[in-house]
């Protein structure tokens, strides 16, 4: 059968390893749960935050390292697991909307080859023959963010995210501003619908992104005006489509590309080719660029010519979508608990550039990490300009044997974030790199002057001074943070602005220096993007007298949270919640505390020579020193409060773990209630472990329970269960 386009950046040329699974089903366990812990957090970061962490290529290079370990031990699948589930979470500040069918992932093939091999099992799933080949349709994969549009009779009424794929969020009234959405599908698609869509709803699914042009003026505009600009088109379409004002989607010039149904039952289409051209009848936008083939060679043109004409678009795109036209071969093949069987996404390779490696820098950051960063002649990659990026640390560096000077490759590592592949050793340049000294790190903190240490097994350097100013905006975001002094309103933003304009330096400033009026005045380094009543459009937005009085009764509150929340909010490293709350009970005062010796601190249950030793360090260092002595001058509780009432120590000795939602409590809450027994609760599972507590959609650690052996001890066991359940019915 001959090749159907509706368009492709011209005529088509006529070309003529496993994964290793763990050793041993207890390791292959352990690298599962780490592996699902991984992938949920980048997760959580792509989705939820429009900000991710981790590239594309590395996160498929994780989960395809799971699919494997899955396979080889399917007894290790969970339910919570990212193989068995769509990615994507539903925010809170918009209401939930119910999809009308799944919306699933795609799985990935990482080059032709995987493609082939997805081809090849497809058409033995079909019984295709060289007189009966099996039909694809092969569309650009749009990077953007994805929608579900419902129409009732013909009519718009609803818009919602795809979310985690049941359950999206409503985002009718900002899809409403994006031009290319229509109101109401046009006669000759409606021709095409049963009863010609009276009585009828369908759900169109597809992409909002947000054109190149567009792009660079939005972040032109933002960087104008002091504000962060985003990262890339994506990222830029995300953060407009969740707006809470409409009238700022509007402004932000997004477009749309329908290529999806849920159910197309009541369409009288037979295949994929056949919906798109109805989805053009109706009146959606349409990328023109797909093609309808019968051949992996015609396949394999189609994704070439995608890949070689990628920066001709105005648009990002990240690869080719392959799909079966014929939708009775869809319903045949099925789905899998994540992904359908019938469509496949083969994924760009990352463009590579090369340029020269001016100068590598340090970056401080919360905890004093010295984090090195290269910074390059200015170059485009995919899309945009780049000019620096991370090289993690010295030992990614010897790795790597990048200098200064170095004419390097650099690539976007998925498409998303600047990453040197490393130097250029052919011919001249070999001699040049071999010529130039290697980069070391400094012994002193570049912004603080303080002592640079490197403990012994671990690749970070780090200040050890809490008076840094490159770590003051995330040591005040910490301090204010819900586990350790928990003042509610103080965003990321706000403290920022904070230390910006000269208010904050360090945790002690929150009691001795910030005050309502001159935060009511605080410049929040946002602008009014539309004219209202009171300010016109381009006005700066200030924090207002509502906000900072809520904000410093908050601070006022903080005083007495106790001791062991001081010591965590201090940010001491290694020193998490739990730990603090030990050290609080266990020395009483942080005076008592800042004179113990590390072997006295070791000898805590629970606390090792590390912590000992990282907790003395942090009390010996000067500025510490006056920072903790300006706290106390300044009313914040240093001693460990004394318990209303004497609890039993029933559950002394035991260690808990809690996971899920629990029926009746909050899980700090319940922590904390099992603390009050005598008992340890810890964030992680071991073999220390005597109880998992696991409420509903328990996750890893549970899993983690059934294979290390973490079971219910036999000594107290029908005491702890007992005192257990008299939490419960407490909580309740």
């Amino acid at each position: 059968m001959a090749q159907q386009q509706m368009s492709l950046f011209g005529d088509l040329p006529q070309n003529n390893e496993e994964q290793a699974v763990p050793a041993g089903d207890a390791s292959a366990a352990m690298r599962a749960v780490e592996l699902r812990g991984i992938l949920d957090h980048a997760a959580y970061q792509y989705y939820a935050l429009d900000a991710p962490q981790m590239t594309d290529a590395e996160f498929d290079r994780l989960l395809q390292e799971l699919l494997a370990i899955e396979a080889a031990h399917p007894e290790l699948v969970t339910p919570d697991s990212y193989t068995q589930r769509v990615g994507g979470y539903v925010s809170e500040q918009f209401e939930p909307v119910t999809h009308a069918q799944r919306m699933y992932s795609m799985d990935d093939a990482m080059d032709l080859d995987e493609l082939d091999e997805w081809l090849a099992r497809t058409d033995e799933a079909l019984g295709a023959s060289e007189t009966n080949p099996v039909a694809y349709t092969c569309e650009l994969k749009i990077d953007g963010l994805g929608v579900a549009l419902t129409y009732r009779d013909g009519q718009f009424v609803r818009a919602a995210t795809r979310g985690d794929g049941t359950t999206g969020e409503n985002v009718t009234d900002n899809v409403r501003t994006i031009s290319d959405i229509p109101r109401s599908l046009a006669p000759a698609g409606l021709a095409r619908v049963d009863g010609q869509g009276r009585g009828q709803s369908i759900e169109v699914r597809g992409e909002v992104y947000m054109p190149k042009r567009s792009f660079v003026r939005l972040n032109e505009e933002r960087d104008a005006a002091g504000q962060a600009v985003f990262a890339n088109p994506r990222n830029a379409a995300a953060g407009s489509l969740r707006q809470k004002d409409p009238r700022i989607t509007a402004h932000r010039d997004l477009a749309t590309f329908i290529y999806a149904v849920a159910d197309e039952g009541p369409i009288s289409v037979s295949s994929q080719w056949e919906f798109l051209q109805w989805l053009g009848d109706c009146g959606f936008s349409v990328n023109r660029n797909a093609s309808r083939c019968t051949s992996a060679a015609e396949v394999h043109r189609f994704c070439e010519q995608a890949l070689a004409h990628r920066d001709e678009l105005d648009y990002d795109i990240d690869g080719v979508v392959v799909k079966v036209d014929s939708f009775a071969s869809q319903d045949a093949l099925g789905f899998t608990a994540r992904a359908p069987r019938w469509a496949i996404a083969y994924k760009f390779p990352p463009e590579e550039k090369r340029t020269v490696l001016r100068e590598i820098r340090i970056q401080v950051g919360r905890t004093g990490v010295l984090t090195p960063v290269a910074e390059f002649d200015p170059v485009v990659v995919a899309g945009s300009t780049i000019a620096r990026a991370t090289l993690h640390n010295i030992d990614e560096i010897r790795r790597k044997d990048v200098r200064e000077g170095d004419t390097i490759v650099v690539h976007k590592a998925g498409d998303v974030i600047p990453e040197v592949v490393g130097p250029v050793l052919e011919g001249e340049y070999a001699a040049e790199h071999a010529a130039r000294p290697e980069w070391n790190m400094p012994d002193v903190c570049p912004s603080c002057g303080s002592p640079v240490v490197r403990e012994e097994g671990e690749v970070a350097y780090r200040c050890v001074s809490i008076d840094c100013p490159a770590q003051a905006t995330e040591r005040l975001i910490h301090w204010g943070s819900r586990n350790a002094m928990d003042i509610d309103g103080l965003g990321d933003e706000l403290v920022g602005r904070m230390v910006e304009q000269g208010l904050l330096s360090d945790v002690a400033d929150f009691y001795d220096r910030l005050d309502e009026e001159v935060l009511a005045q605080l410049d929040t380094g946002r602008t009014y993007e539309t004219t209202t009543k009171d300010h016109a459009a381009g006005d700066a937005i200030a924090v207002g007298p509502t906000i900072a009085r809520k904000v410093m009764a908050q601070v006022e509150e903080s005083k007495s949270r106790g001791l062991g929340r001081v010591l965590f909010g201090l940010g001491i490293r290694h020193v998490g919640a739990n730990v603090g709350e030990v050290l609080a009970k266990r020395f009483g005062s942080i005076q008592a505390l800042s004179v113990a010796t590390p072997e006295e601190i070791a000898q805590v249950d629970g606390i090792g020579p590390k912590i000992a030793q990282s907790v003395c360090e942090f009390m010996t260092v000067p500025d510490n020193v006056r920072v903790i002595e300006r706290l106390r001058v300044a009313g914040v509780v240093l001693e460990e409060q004394e318990p209303a009432e004497v609890v039993p120590q029933t559950l002394a000795g035991l260690t808990f773990v809690l996971t899920g939602t629990l029926e009746n409590f909050k899980r700090k809450a319940a922590g904390d209630a099992l603390k009050a027994f005598g008992a340890k609760v810890s964030g992680s599972v071991s073999k220390k472990t005597s109880f998992v507590i696991a409420g509903a959609s328990a996750g890893s650690k549970l899993t983690r329970a059934q294979w290390t052996g973490a079971v219910p001890g036999s000594r107290s066991f029908q005491l702890a269960l007992r005192t257990v359940a008299q939490l419960y019915a407490v909580g309740g």
